[in-house]
């Protein structure tokens, strides 16, 4: 009987965990830039003494869904998304390089260029700052210009240039605060190949319908699962009540 209670409480328990990244994914499908958890269901064998009958599950992420969203148009200058592959360099809060997708950038009180988050965009020397000025234009390649203010157009200076990254996909982890980094703690270099669209915003590229289904499709395996610790049971107490009456 303990064999079928296993089972049934390690599949519960992980449905869970299943259920946490998707309603993750969910909650951040209209988040900038946001990139899906990937996550899946392995069984595997309970290591010990004795013969090998006992097998739980286990859910585990498995990395992040590298495909696109869409560019949405937005018309603000200080919106861009990556065309392709590609991330944009940002210092995190523990001051480290880190990377992320989300291209809706302000300018602080201070001139520091910030995204959404409020992370400092990093250029070429560290945090981009923008002196006062009249207009702003960020290029394909992560240029940054502006006309000071009280000048013309053809007083235009580039003032920096956005550190645009592309490593490989599998040296690229998630962390906490949901920016991405290096695996190894290094800092990658820029690539001149990245290239921005001004004007417009990634969208996050969690599929909606899918994660809806996914989600009802772990609630019933879950109440099977507690149904079937249930049935084990009850299975118990009735095994335990014929061995009284013998």
């Amino acid at each position: 009987m303990d064999r079928f209670l296993y089972v049934a409480m390690s599949g519960a328990k992980e449905t869970l965990r299943a259920q946490a990244v998707n309603n993750h994914n969910l909650a951040n499908a209209s988040t900038t830039g946001f990139r899906a958890d990937l996550e899946a269901f392995q069984s595997r064998a309970v290591a010990g003494s004795g013969y090998a009958s006992r097998v739980y599950a286990t859910n585990s992420t498995t990395g992040w869904d590298q495909t696109q969203g869409a560019l949405i148009a937005t018309g603000r200058d200080l919106d861009v998304g990556v065309k392709g592959a590609g991330w944009i360099a940002v210092q995190g809060t523990d001051g480290r390089e880190a990377y992320t997708r989300a291209g809706d950038l302000r300018i602080d009180p201070s001139g520091m260029l910030l995204n959404g988050a409020g992370h400092p965009v990093l250029g070429d020397a560290g945090p981009i700052t923008i002196p006062p000025h009249s207009s702003m234009l960020i290029g394909t390649d992560g240029t940054v210009s502006v006309v000071p203010v009280g000048q013309g157009p053809e007083t235009t200076a580039m003032v920096g240039r956005i550190k645009l990254v592309n490593p490989p996909a599998e040296a690229v982890v998630r962390s906490e605060d949901g920016l991405f980094r290096m695996a190894d703690g290094s800092s990658a270099p820029a690539d001149a190949s990245v290239q921005l669209a001004s004007g417009v915003l990634e969208s996050s590229n969690v599929n909606v319908a899918d994660a809806m289904v996914n989600m009802i499709e772990l609630s019933r395996q879950f109440d099977l699962q507690v149904k079937a610790m249930r049935t084990a049971e009850e299975n118990a107490a009735s095994s335990a009540q014929l061995l009284r009456a013998t």
